[in-house]
């Protein structure tokens, strides 16, 4: 809302010396957002004053019309002699009384004038538009004033050149200061000064009597006060007085035509929308109702638009005529040719109109006040305002009676106890301070220690205590509210889950793998990247209602579609070689979810069956982990060749995410899209399934653009079980026993059977073992690979014997041959 400083001193009593910088300081104080304060006219200088052109002489000889004039500007320029000045502009004729710049004057934007010769004439100053000025938008000619101006009058006084224009940007909640009304009535509270209301006028007595155009209201719950005045004889030709021109521009509207320029005019100055409809246009009683299916109107911006039955309409007999509280229908339009006109003034549901100009994307400035409220008491005097201008300055005729259609609507009082904003702010304020500033915004206050405050119309905001209270507060001073330290309240803690989380990223980036944090959004495209059959659970997603982008529409059902994309990036920019990692929630839709949420009442808090409802309908949102990998694993160099990252790598980082919760994997080979039938492994934790590594298939690679033989792991970690506490083991100080041994198997045996029955074999010597040498071939046969692996013993207490190393190997061995069929190498 841009607010002319004249404009506002107009209904409230400023001192002489408050500037638009002093006042916007004050407001902002008060609460309000003040974001520029523009001095418009700062930079004008005179002589600038008010001419008579006595002689226009046409010089013919060049490509554009040019004027040579003699102007009267009286004894503004010294001499009383007439001023000569050279113009290219053909709307204004003998006699009539411009603005003239004399020489050493300046316009806006630091634009001198000076005499010189041009076109074969002497110009000794300028002849001026409205854009020139910098008042207005039209520069198609010179600005014509009234014919009473008088000659060699200050124009810079006149016309209200130099001004202070506030900008506010009006929050949702304070629709009252989209108004020179409102924004004037706070200048008033804070400067502590009277305030003269623009809408008190005495309505005319006949207000009571006949009625204006027949109207009703069909649908209460979308208009609740409808209001017409009728005007008749209204001169179309009538000019907009320059001042409201002025006013208008100052405050970012264009002045269009007299009857368009009162409406928005009083708009602007009491907040109250209306609109004017040419009286021979309508036909039949008006009703204010929701659309009818089917329904379309014109609007006046030449948009046939097709109307939802939520829609709010004025309609007469023809149909829609207007969209209400939003734009009017180009059917009965105002235009040049209309002399009577019909002036409504209403007051809409704002959540009605808020909906509707969003659904059809048509905001304006009407559309804008009624969706943060406008005063309901406005239409009777808003309109009578209007019917009076126009009869003043159109010369129309105001037609006796007024319409009033109205549906009753109580005024709701607040309790409050009289020392609520003491305990909210933490400022003793007193019954006294707070019924005064409740008082001074409108509020009826009644009551003892315990409040009864009816707010104002104009004030749709304050329905609750709290919302009195910030009156109380913000209008004592923000400022005043002592600054203590907050007081925090003693928490419990991460909880298990939070830890585990934390301990999982620590442990893979201390591995080498860096954290990426992908949109959790997929498309449907990346899941037939990752060659999901069509019957996968992780097809079976959630549709967002309002997606960022309607390319990735659908919730993740898994961690891999974002890792994958942001690993694709990464190579694409010749970081080939990368490990990354992502720990984050994937949303799995419930098989016997409802399909549509419960709604919530808002009066009052969710019963126990109504919150079960709602965790029925959410998806199930596991924590996982996943990891991808690509290039080299291990780099080259000096120190020789590098390793490129392997299944075995993916594998690997599982483990070392089910290290942190204290579980031991069991690795099998499995065939799990999108790994690689012949390199997938699946993860188990005891007996539960808790994920997949390995190599990822060759047209998943393809599909996202990554380097061939890319690896990947994906784990549930839920699935691990609640984690163990980590104790520190006994660390022995006796000497360890080594032994090897080779084992060879059935190749569809799995080296973690056999690695389990070695473990159990061994007994509690066993300190560790490990794998280090597969070997298939000639030696052990067709379909039969050999394992090697290293066993190291070591007593608590004592240093082992070599007999009771190889006891303790050979329990192993027997352990290994009765449950995987194992049998020792060269035996």
């Amino acid at each position: 809302m841009r607010a002319p400083l004249s404009w506002l001193r107009e209904y409230v009593e400023l001192p002489a010396d408050v500037t638009g910088r002093a006042l916007a300081a004050e407001l902002i104080a008060a609460g309000l957002e003040v974001e520029t304060v523009e001095r418009a006219g700062a930079d004008i200088t005179g002589p600038l004053v008010v001419g008579e052109v006595l002689e226009i002489e046409e010089l013919t000889g060049f490509k554009k019309p040019i004027r040579h004039c003699r102007v009267n500007v009286g004894d503004a320029n010294g001499t009383g002699e007439p001023q000569s000045i050279v113009c290219g502009a053909t709307n204004f004729a003998v006699g009539d009384r411009v603005v003239v710049v004399l020489p050493g004057g300046v316009l806006p934007g630091g634009f001198e004038i000076g005499a010189r010769k041009t076109y074969g004439r002497m110009s000794a100053g300028m002849i001026c538009s409205v854009t020139e000025l910098g008042i207005g938008d039209d520069h198609s000619g010179i600005l014509v004033l009234p014919p009473d101006a008088p000659v060699g009058a200050d124009a810079i006084e006149m016309l209200g050149l130099r001004d202070d224009v506030l900008d506010i940007a009006v929050t949702p909640d304070r629709g009252y200061a989209l108004s020179i009304r409102g924004i004037a009535r706070e200048a008033a509270i804070a400067y502590g000064v009277p305030f003269k209301d623009p809408a008190d006028v005495e309505l005319p007595a006949d207000d009571e009597g006949a009625q204006s155009h027949p109207a009703s209201i069909g649908d209460p719950a979308v208009c609740d006060r409808f209001v017409l005045r009728e005007v008749s004889g209204f001169d179309p030709d009538a000019r907009t007085p320059m001042w409201m021109q002025v006013r208008l521009h100052r405050a970012g509207m264009r002045p269009v035509s007299l009857a368009v320029d009162i409406t928005n005019y009083l708009m602007l100055e009491l907040g109250q929308p209306l609109h004017a409809f040419d009286r021979g246009k309508l036909t039949g009683p008006i009703v204010v109702r929701r659309a009818e299916p089917g329904e379309q109107l014109e609007t006046l911006d030449h948009v046939k638009r097709a109307l939802d039955p939520d829609d709010i309409l004025i309609t007469d007999a023809s149909g829609p005529i207007s969209m209400a509280g939003t734009m009017g229908g180009l059917a009965t339009e105002i235009d040049e040719r209309s002399s009577d006109m019909v002036v409504e003034a209403a007051h809409f549901d704002a959540m009605g109109v808020a909906r509707m100009s969003r659904r059809h994307r048509l905001h304006s400035e009407a559309s804008h006040r009624f969706e943060r409220g406008v005063d309901r008491e406005l239409p009777l005097y808003a309109s009578y305002r209007a019917v009076r201008m126009l009869a003043e300055l159109g010369g129309a005729k105001i037609v006796a009676g007024v319409t009033h259609a109205e549906a009753p609507v109580e005024r709701a009082a607040v309790e409050m106890p009289a020392g609520h904003p003491d305990r909210v702010a933490g400022v003793a304020y007193g019954r006294e301070a707070v019924v005064r500033r409740l008082e001074q915004v409108g509020c009826a206050v009644a009551g003892g220690d315990v409040l009864t405050v009816t707010p104002p119309s104009w004030r749709p905001d304050l329905t609750a205590p709290n919302d009195l209270a910030e009156e109380v507060i913000r209008l004592e001073g923000y400022e005043n509210i002592p600054a203590r330290a907050p007081r925090p309240v003693a928490g419990k803690g991460l909880t298990a889950e939070q830890r585990l989380r934390r301990r999982v990223g620590r442990a893979l980036a201390g591995a080498g793998y860096v954290e990426a944090l992908a949109f959790p959004f997929v498309a449907e495209k990346d899941l037939d990247g990752l060659q999901l059959p069509a019957d996968d659970a992780r097809r079976r997603t959630l549709r967002l209602a309002n997606p960022m982008s309607e390319e990735e529409p659908l919730l993740r059902t898994t961690l891999l579609p974002g890792l994958l994309k942001v690993l694709a990036l990464n190579v694409g920019r010749g970081f080939g070689d990368a490990a990354l990692f992502e720990v984050g929630v994937v949303f799995r839709p419930r098989p016997d979810a409802p399909e549509r949420a419960p709604r919530l009442a808002v009066d009052r808090g969710p019963t126990a069956e109504e919150v079960a409802g709602l965790e029925a309908a959410l998806p199930d949102q596991p924590y996982r982990v996943a990891a991808v990998l690509s290039g080299d694993r291990e780099p080259s160099g000096w120190w020789g060749e590098g390793r490129p990252a392997l299944w075995a790598d993916a594998v690997e980082a599982a483990r070392t995410v089910a290290r942190e919760v204290g579980v031991e994997l069991t690795v099998k080979a499995d065939q799990h899209a999108p790994w690689h039938p012949g390199r997938c492994a699946a993860l188990y934790a005891g007996d539960t399934l808790v994920g997949h590594a390995g190599e990822l298939h060759p047209r998943v690679t393809k599909a996202y653009g990554l380097p061939a033989r890319s690896c990947a792991m994906e784990l549930e970690l839920r699935r691990l079980g609640e984690p163990v506490t980590v104790r520190a083991p006994h660390v022995s100080s006796y000497p360890v026993a080594m032994q090897d041994v080779a084992l060879v198997v059935d190749s569809a045996v799995a080296a973690a059977e056999v690695e389990a029955a070695l473990r159990d074999g061994a007994g509690e010597l066993l300190e560790a073992i490990r794998l280090f040498d597969v070997y298939t071939g000639e030696q052990v046969g067709e379909g039969r690979k050999s394992l090697a692996y290293s066993l190291r013993f070591r007593a608590p207490d004592r240093t082992l014997t070599a007999e009771e190393a190889s006891q303790a190997r050979d329990a192993a061995v027997a352990a290994a041959s009765e449950r995987t069929g194992a049998v020792l190498r060269g035996a």
